[in-house]
């Protein structure tokens, strides 16, 4: 039956049956016509939620590492890590409103089943990857700010699935306007942070330059990979392209050629606002610890005990732990909502929301509780770190496919990637690709990293 025959609400219901967020699905009136301003309003929100990723608890601890051992140094990667994030994002909202498919849903749809499940399998790995760093961040956040015991704040977290399923109970642009406001008080922490730690802005500027070092010295690429894994993430390109469809946009090629070009602008500008935040968790670290001769400082609270008698300022110290627990707390919505688009996406396995939630809290408490009460406080690091590289040495899985489905008139039709675009991430991809073999070269025969020089000894 030609789908132009077919009443609009009986479309819109099958659309909301097909789509991994039904709750939410086309929930958010846009305008097709009015002024720019008014019809960008009205896109802003799912960026946000995408730029949380981007600055988990696990990118604290590769930040830190990376900003205590080596300086400004590593900024060029978080520089080039955010222009691959804004590309990648691009591609999601066009895939999102042009094709009307998640990312999870795209790969169901055109891989063959054994390869979509190999797909499934790692999409959930890295969803729980960033779980365990929520896990151990917000934990953390909270014996900073409260003393809770580091044990009984990993169990504390697992209930935060609640706080998740009454808002979105209460409307999708409330989850937005939670996540929004939390970046804002992170936003402002690091501000006055930075401020209080007065740093070299012209070594900060030539460091935005990448150096040959980075690729040449092992340690600084493992660390270099984990902020690359701790900025493009795998799952937030799963997230962007289900949750764009909260927007209930026209059905015409022109309106949705407009959706894209909305949702495009409101992803770049939220990951400007994240690239502020990482590079100033970085700047941090590099100017009070690594000028202060603390080159080792990887655990988030290490860096909370130094930050005050270091800046000769208190309030560094709540400040840090505020941003720390704003961050936790924005990673369970994001988390929350991309685990329901991978797993009902790829299998259309529909479970509740809070159920969801609650099994890949489980997994992911599991060897955070672990870490914790048989190698104590210390080891933190060893797991948030590794979580973002595992993230990294995930991507090509979840960008390769991205990529090619954008690319593809058979998926896309009318609403393919330009040539620019589609060239432009098929580089990235390969970069990616490129790094990651190089650093599991460089694991494997020199040990890598030394907070996982253990690696070869553990699988030998």
């Amino acid at each position: 039956m030609d789908e132009s025959n077919i009443p609009v609400a009986q479309q819109l219901a099958d659309e909301r049956d097909r789509s991994s967020i039904p709750e939410v699905f086309r929930t958010i009136p846009v305008r097709t016509s009015g002024s720019f301003g008014r019809r960008f309003l009205a896109f802003l929100g799912p960026g946000y939620l995408v730029a949380t990723g981007y600055m988990d608890p696990g990118n604290w601890a590769t930040a830190l590492a990376g900003g205590s051992a080596f300086g400004y140094t590593l900024l060029s990667v978080a520089l080039i890590s955010n222009i691959m994030s804004i590309l990648l994002q691009m591609l999601c909202a066009r895939l999102g409103l042009g094709a009307g498919l998640d990312l999870a849903q795209a790969c169901r749809r055109q891989f063959p089943r054994p390869i979509a499940l190999v797909l499934w399998v790692l999409a959930e790995g890295a969803i729980i990857a960033t779980d365990l760093a929520e896990v151990i961040g917000t934990a953390i956040g909270l014996q900073l700010l409260f003393a809770i015991p580091l044990g009984l704040g990993v169990i504390i977290t697992a209930f935060d699935v609640f706080l998740v399923l009454w808002m979105q109970n209460l409307g999708f642009r409330w989850i937005e306007s939670f996540v929004i406001a939390m970046l804002g008080v992170i936003f402002i922490c690091f501000g006055a942070q930075v401020w209080l730690a007065n740093p070299d802005f012209a070594a900060i500027v030539m460091s935005f330059i990448p150096s040959p070092k980075i690729v040449e010295n092992p340690d600084m690429l493992f660390v270099a990979m984990g902020i690359l894994g701790a900025t493009v993430m795998p799952q937030n390109l799963y997230l962007h392209s289900g949750i764009v469809q909260t927007r209930d946009i026209g059905r015409d090629e022109a309106a949705k050629r407009d959706a894209i070009r909305l949702a495009s602008l409101d992803s770049t500008l939220a990951l400007a606002t994240a690239l502020f935040i990482n590079a100033s968790i970085l700047i941090l670290a590099a100017a009070t610890f690594h000028s202060a001769g603390h080159t080792g400082v990887a655990e988030l609270q290490q860096a909370h005990a130094l930050l005050a008698p270091l800046l000769g300022a208190p309030i560094a110290a709540s400040l840090f732990g505020i941003s720390l627990l704003a961050c936790g707390l924005n990673s369970t919505v994001t988390a929350t909502l991309a685990g329901q688009i991978v797993m009902q996406g790829f299998l259309q396995l529909r479970l509740k929301p809070w159920l969801r939630r609650l099994v890949t809290r489980v997994i992911a408490i599991i060897p955070a509780s672990a870490v914790t009460i048989f190698y104590g406080e210390r080891a933190t690091a060893k797991l948030l770190i590794g979580s973002q590289v595992i993230l990294s040495l995930q991507l090509p899985f979840a960008v390769v496919p991205l990529v090619i489905f954008t690319a593809s008139t058979r998926v896309m039709g009318a609403f393919t990637s330009p040539r620019w675009l589609t060239i432009s991430t098929s580089i990235i991809a390969a970069i990616i690709i490129l790094l990651n073999i190089k650093l599991l070269f460089d694991v494997f025969t020199s040990g890598g990293f030394s907070l996982f020089g253990d690696v070869r000894r553990w699988l030998s």
